[in-house]
This record gives C-alpha cells, structure tokens and sequence, in this order.
C-alpha cells in the first residue's frame, strides 16, 4: 500500500490522492514508467459573476408599440422602447446602475402608455358607439327646429 500525502489545492496533481489503492495494472504502468507530460499541466480559471437580475421591458415596450401603435399619443411607446434598448444595451456592457436607471425609465414610460392608450381606446369605443346615436338626435332636433319656423 503505498499512501502519499499531497494538498488538493495544487495546479497539477501528481499520483494517486490520498488513501488510494494501487491496482496491479496500475502499479506495472508506473514501474515501466510512463514519460511524464512535457509542458507543465496549467488551468484557466474564469470568473462568472453573479448578475443582477434588470428588467429590460423590451417586450412590454414592442406590446405597447405593436398594439397601441394608432392610438399611441406622443410616441411614448417608441420612446420607452429607446430606453428599453438602452437598459439591455447598458446590461450587457456590465453596467449595473445605468441599467438599472434606463429600465425605470422605461418602466415608468410603459406604463404612463399603456394607462394612457386604454383611456384613449375606451374612450373611442364609447365614441363611435353613441356617436351615431348623437348624430340621429341632432338631425332630428334640427328638423323639428325648422319645422317650427
């Protein structure tokens, strides 16, 4: 039995860990000898950093472009869009804070638009449902008015 004592925290691990049993085979290898390796054995160690999750509000912005886009007073749905791709343009370049100041921008762009296109859609359905109805009144009001004279 052969037991070496070696640190697990080395670049390069050389022969068996800790508390190993050689087997036959293994131990008629390494008497013959196997030529070690010729360039030293390196790693490459990458640092993934934890990422802060940011909205972007890309899909909310292209929902209010795409759905509102009749009715979009003030082009705010293009604009919140530009600071959607702002935000996602500043997160992918690793800054957090930019990120994180265009995505409430959008944010509270998407949702002035959309507050402000469902008042405007209500307020169209009502209109062309009683326009006609207002229309009739009108011209009947105005033939009973003429009749008069």
């Amino acid at each position: 039995m052969n037991h070496t004592f070696q640190t697990f925290f080395t670049c390069a691990n050389i022969g068996p860990p800790p508390n190993y049993e050689m087997l036959k085979e293994e131990h008629e290898v390494s008497v013959l000898g196997v030529p070690p390796p010729m360039a030293p054995v390196t790693s490459t160690m990458i640092n993934i950093c934890s990422k802060i999750l940011v909205p972007d509000h890309v899909v909310w912005s292209l929902f209010n472009i795409v759905f509102f886009v009749f009715i979009n007073c003030c082009c705010l749905g293009f604009i919140a869009f530009t600071y959607s791709v702002k935000s996602r343009d500043r997160k992918m370049v690793g800054d957090v804070i930019g990120a994180q100041t265009y995505a409430s921008t959008a944010k509270c762009l998407n949702i002035f638009t959309l507050v402000l296109d469902i008042i405007l859609t209500i307020m169209f359905i009502i209109l062309f449902t009683d326009a006609p109805v207002i229309i009739a009144d009108m011209i009947q009001l105005m033939k009973d008015s003429f009749q008069g004279l």
